[in-house]
């Protein structure tokens, strides 16, 4: 059963920081590039970060030195570190397979992340 689940959202302060974590459940994970995306209200969905499969990373310009992502392949886990956040991060947040050869897996619910002072 192919599932992602993400957790670790919540409300913060700008300059504070949020460890967001993604479960997922399904062997395809282990094998492919995995990422984090975010939906701002009335955006469109944007990749964050990557990290592939043996552990090259990229970000977003806007993330950069801010964020890291990372993963335990063992674990079936994807993380995001998100450093000094600003208003402008304030999204909800999901993980998925970076964009590639295979489609990306359904959805998860998501983790709101909300920066306001």
């Amino acid at each position: 059963q192919v599932q992602l689940v993400e957790s670790g959202g919540g409300l913060v302060q700008p300059g504070e920081s949020l460890r967001l974590s993604c479960a997922a459940s399904g062997s395809i994970f282990r094998r492919r590039g995995m990422g984090w995306y975010r939906q701002a209200l009335g955006k469109q969905r944007e990749l964050v970060a990557g990290i592939s499969r043996g552990g090259t990373t990229n970000y977003t310009d806007s993330v950069k030195g801010r964020f890291t992502i990372s993963r335990d392949i063992v674990k079936n886990m994807v993380y995001l570190q998100m450093n000094s956040l600003k208003p402008e991060d304030t999204a909800v947040y999901y993980c998925n397979l970076i964009p590639g050869p295979t489609s990306p897996a359904a959805w998860g619910q998501g983790t709101q992340v909300t920066v306001s002072s």
